[in-house]
C-alpha cells in the first residue's frame, strides 16, 4: 500500500477542522458549477446630456499651416524679395557709377528697357504702298527674320489691330510672351508662309508644324489640315436618343438633332459653293466609336483647294481649324469674310448683312459642349474662358483674311 502524499495529507487535516472545505475529488465539480454562461448582451451604459451654463466656448483658432496663414506668408517673402532686388538694382547702379564699364552699362541699360517701354506712341503709317506699324519712329519687325512687318493696303483693319495690340502693352519684356500678342504672331505666321512660297518655287527656307524634309510650309499645312476631315466635330455625332431621354428633355431637340441640323447646313453651304459635286458625308454616326474615311476624290480636292489658297487664307484657315478641332466650320468662316477669289459670303446677298460671323463658328465648334452645359451648367473659370478665348481666335481669322479688296 502506497503512503498518502502531502497533499491528501493537507486536505484530510483541513477537512477534519473544516468539513465544508471542498476535497481534490470534489473541486472540479465546484469550478465548473461556478463558470456561468452570459447570453444577454451587455446594456450600453446611458450618459446623461451635459447641462453647460456661462458663455459659449471661443471659436476655434486657425492652425499655422491653413490657407489664409499661407497666403499671408507668401505675399511678405514677396515683399521681401522686392525690397531686396531694388537694394541690389541701387547698389549696382552705385557701382555702375564709380567704376562704370561697357559690360555693366549694357546690362543696366537692358533691364531697363525690359522694365519699360522704349516706346511712347504707337501710329500706322503707309510706307511703299503697305502697311506698317511704327513704335515711335521704329517699324515694327518681325521675330526670326527681323524683316519688317508690313500689311497691304486693303487691310486697315487688321493693322489697326496690331497698333492696338503694341499700345496696350507696358513693357518690353510682355513683347515676348507670345500669348500677349497673338495677333503679331498670326502676321508673321501668314509673312512666313507668304516667304516661302517666294523662295524656291515654294520650297526653300522657313519652316513649319508637320513639315518633312523638302516640303515647303503651304505642301505640309495642306497635308495636316486634310486630317481634320476625318475627324471634324460637326461631322461627329452622338447615339440615336432612346425614347426615356426624349422624354426626359421634355420632347425637344437632342444633341444628334442639333448636329445632325448643323452639319447639314454647313455641307450643304460648302458642296453647293465651295467644292461642287463633292460628297461629305458624317465621319462618326450611330453605336460606331471608330470613325470612317472620305473617299480619296474628295480628300484630293478639299486638299488641293487649302494648297490654293493665299497666304494669308492659308494662316487663317490654320488658325480657324486648331482653335474650333474642326475643317469644315473653318472653312465656312474663311469663305464668308475672305476678300480673295474663294470669297463668296458676298454673293447673293443683296447689301444683307452678313449672316455668318464669329457667334455662329463658334457655336459650330462648341455643340456639346453648349449642349452639356446648359443642361448641367458651366464651370466657372473654366467654360467661360474657353468660350471667350474660342471667340477670340476666330476674331483674329476674320481680321487677316478680310480686307476692302473684296467685290
Amino acid at each position: 500500500m502506497k503512503p498518502p502524499t502531502r497533499i491528501a495529507l493537507q486536505s484530510a487535516i483541513r477537512q477534519q477542522f473544516h468539513p465544508t472545505y471542498p476535497t481534490p475529488a470534489t473541486l472540479p465539480l465546484i469550478t465548473r458549477q461556478r463558470q456561468h454562461i452570459h447570453t444577454t448582451p451587455t446594456a450600453p451604459a446611458t450618459v446623461s446630456p451635459i447641462h453647460g451654463t456661462g458663455p459659449p466656448p471661443e471659436p476655434p483658432v486657425p492652425a499655422a499651416d491653413s490657407a489664409s496663414s499661407r497666403l499671408e506668408r507668401r505675399r511678405k517673402q514677396a515683399e521681401l524679395l522686392e525690397r531686396a532686388q531694388e537694394m541690389r538694382r541701387s547698389e549696382s547702379k552705385g557701382q555702375a557709377a564709380s567704376s562704370p564699364s561697357a559690360a555693366s552699362t549694357k546690362k543696366a541699360r537692358d533691364q531697363a528697357l525690359l522694365r519699360k517701354r522704349f516706346w511712347k506712341d504707337v501710329h500706322v503709317k503707309e510706307v511703299d504702298g503697305m502697311w506698317e506699324v511704327h513704335l515711335d519712329a521704329r517699324p515694327l519687325r518681325r521675330p526670326n527674320t527681323k524683316e519688317i512687318v508690313r500689311v497691304p493696303l486693303s487691310k486697315p483693319l487688321l493693322a489697326t489691330a496690331l497698333a492696338i495690340e503694341w499700345d496696350m502693352l507696358v513693357s518690353a519684356q510682355q513683347a515676348t510672351r507670345q500669348h500677349l500678342i497673338p495677333l503679331t504672331s498670326l502676321v508673321c505666321r501668314a509673312l512666313d508662309i507668304a516667304d516661302d512660297d517666294n523662295a524656291a518655287g515654294g520650297r526653300g527656307g522657313g519652316g513649319g508644324g508637320g513639315k518633312a524634309a523638302g516640303e515647303s510650309i503651304r505642301e505640309g499645312l495642306a497635308r495636316m489640315l486634310i486630317r481634320y476631315l476625318d475627324t471634324d466635330s460637326l461631322l461627329c455625332w452622338a447615339p440615336p436618343a432612346e425614347p426615356h431621354e426624349r422624354e426626359g428633355e421634355g420632347g425637344g431637340d437632342t444633341l444628334r438633332d442639333r448636329q445632325k441640323r448643323a452639319a447639314e447646313e454647313v455641307v450643304g453651304y460648302l458642296t453647293s459653293r465651295v467644292w461642287p459635286g463633292v460628297t461629305i458625308e458624317p465621319v462618326l454616326d450611330g453605336e460606331s466609336i471608330v470613325p470612317r474615311s472620305h473617299p480619296d476624290m474628295t480628300r484630293q480636292i478639299v486638299q488641293g483647294w487649302i494648297a490654293g489658297l493665299s497666304a494669308w487664307e492659308l494662316a487663317g484657315l490654320e488658325r480657324g481649324v486648331l482653335a474650333g478641332k474642326g475643317l469644315l466650320g473653318a472653312v465656312r468662316l474663311l469663305v464668308e469674310w475672305s476678300e480673295g477669289p474663294v470669297g463668296v459670303g458676298s454673293q447673293d446677298r443683296n447689301g444683307e448683312e452678313k449672316r455668318f460671323g464669329v457667334e455662329e463658328a463658334a457655336r459650330l465648334a462648341s455643340i456639346e459642349v453648349d449642349w452639356q452645359t446648359g443642361r448641367w451648367g458651366e464651370v466657372e473659370d473654366t467654360h467661360d474662358v474657353e468660350k471667350e478665348d474660342l471667340r477670340r481666335q476666330l476674331g483674329s481669322v476674320v481680321l487677316l483674311v478680310t480686307g476692302t479688296g473684296r467685290k
